[in-house]
């Protein structure tokens, strides 16, 4: 019962299990994520979801094609094909020959897509940081390593991992 006197339910399979603790908390975490959501921001941000996931991406590994993409995201071509389309058209990514000589043209973050990249970045982190500020130095590192072991888990299960700094 809550305190209005209602019955509240747990939610299927949680029975207070660790996983169904990490379950609950991870779908809180989704529902929070407008606090970083660019389109949500004063300073007008205007990189989405993908278009940050891909140029993130794109900025890591260097100009990649069409085929690198679909392996690196485990995604379709005709996906990706639209996603960089409105990159290419917003201004975020230039088309570049293979610097390899290969034959497939290749993906490369333009000047803009990387200055909009770091102003979106820069904003997320300024809003992890009042989230964790008072969490101390160790806590934010014991969170930080939790997260990409929890995160190279997924990739690993998924065959898609992220390259990491």
């Amino acid at each position: 019962m809550d305190t209005s006197g209602r019955r509240v339910d747990k939610p299927a399979g949680s029975k207070d299990k660790p996983v169904g603790q990490v379950e609950f908390e991870t779908m809180l975490l989704g529902r929070h994520s407008h606090l970083f959501n660019p389109r949500t921001r004063s300073s007008g941000g205007r990189l989405d979801r993908s278009a940050y996931i891909l140029l993130s991406r794109i900025q890591m590994d260097g100009p990649m094609s069409i085929g690198q993409l679909t392996d690196a995201f485990g995604l379709d071509a005709s996906t990706l094909n639209r996603q960089t389309a409105a990159m290419l058209r917003a201004g975020l990514v230039e088309r570049i020959p293979d610097p390899d000589g290969g034959m497939a043209r290749k993906f490369r973050i333009s000047a803009e897509g990387a200055r909009q990249l770091d102003a979106d970045r820069s904003e997320y982190t300024q809003g992890l940081e009042k989230v964790l500020d008072s969490w101390s130095p160790q806590d934010v590192a014991t969170f930080a390593g939790f997260l990409q072991r929890f995160n190279s888990d997924i990739e690993r299960l998924e065959g898609h991992p992220w390259p990491r700094p």
